[in-house]
C-alpha cells in the first residue's frame, strides 16, 4: 500500500502519540464506520452535513441529491474535509481533569471527483449496497437512469488523511491513585440489530 500525503493540514499536532498515518489503519477505520460528516465553505459559510459513506480501493465515495448546496460546492472545486468518529470507550480517572474516551477517527482533506460514468456509478451503488449488508446490491432493484440522474455520487481520494487512536485506561496523576474514586473504562459499542420485516 503507497504512503498517505503528511501536509500541514493533516500533520498531527496535538497528542501526536495518537496518530496514525498507517493506510491499513485508516481503512479499518472507514470501513467499520457508517456515517461521516462532510464539511466545505459555501458561499463563505462553513457548512457540515451528515452523510454514509463507503470506500472503493483507494477512494471514500458519497452520494446525494444533485440540489444539494454543499455537493454544488464540490463541483465549483471547493476543498472537503471529512471526518469520521468511532466511540470505543469513556474513560473515567480519578480527577475530573484526566477523563477522556477511547476512539479511532480520521481526518480527509480531498477534493471530490464527480462521478459521471454510468458503469462506475451502478459500480459504486452496488458497493453502497454491500457495505451496508454483504449481497444485498444482488438482491435490490437496480436504480433506475431517472434514480441515477437525480443523485450525484462523489469519489475523494484517500491521499491527505490522518487517523488518530486513543486505547486504554486513564491517565491519572500518581498524587491521585491513592484517592477513594472508581477508575476505568466503561466500553461503548455499536450494535447491528435483528431485521425488521416491512
Amino acid at each position: 500500500m503507497s504512503e498517505v500525503l503528511i501536509t500541514e493540514r493533516n500533520r498531527v499536532r496535538r497528542g501526536r502519540k495518537k496518530a496514525s498515518y498507517d493506510r491499513e489503519t485508516i481503512y479499518r477505520i472507514l470501513d467499520e464506520a457508517l456515517v461521516c460528516n462532510i464539511g466545505v465553505s459555501v458561499e463563505g459559510q462553513a457548512m457540515v452535513q451528515p452523510s454514509s459513506h463507503w470506500r472503493i480501493g483507494d477512494e471514500l465515495m458519497l452520494h446525494g441529491s444533485v440540489k444539494n448546496g454543499l455537493f454544488r460546492a464540490l463541483l465549483r472545486g471547493e476543498t472537503a474535509c471529512i471526518t469520521v468518529c468511532l466511540l470505543d470507550g469513556l474513560v473515567f480517572a480519578r480527577s475530573a481533569y484526566n477523563h477522556s474516551v477511547n476512539f479511532r477517527s480520521v481526518v480527509l482533506y480531498a477534493k471530490g471527483r464527480l462521478v459521471e460514468d454510468a458503469e462506475e456509478k451502478r459500480n459504486a451503488f452496488d458497493a453502497m449496497l454491500d457495505h451496508y449488508s454483504p449481497g444485498r446490491s444482488s438482491e435490490a432493484r437496480p436504480p433506475t437512469r431517472k434514480e441515477m440522474d437525480v443523485t450525484a455520487v462523489f469519489a475523494f481520494p484517500i491521499e491527505e488523511v490522518s487517523a488518530k487512536v486513543r486505547t486504554g485506561g486513564p491517565n491519572d496523576e500518581p498524587e491521585d491513585l491513592a484517592l477513594d474514586v472508581w477508575a476505568g473504562v466503561k466500553p461503548v459499542t455499536r450494535v447491528i440489530g435483528e431485521l425488521i420485516p416491512d
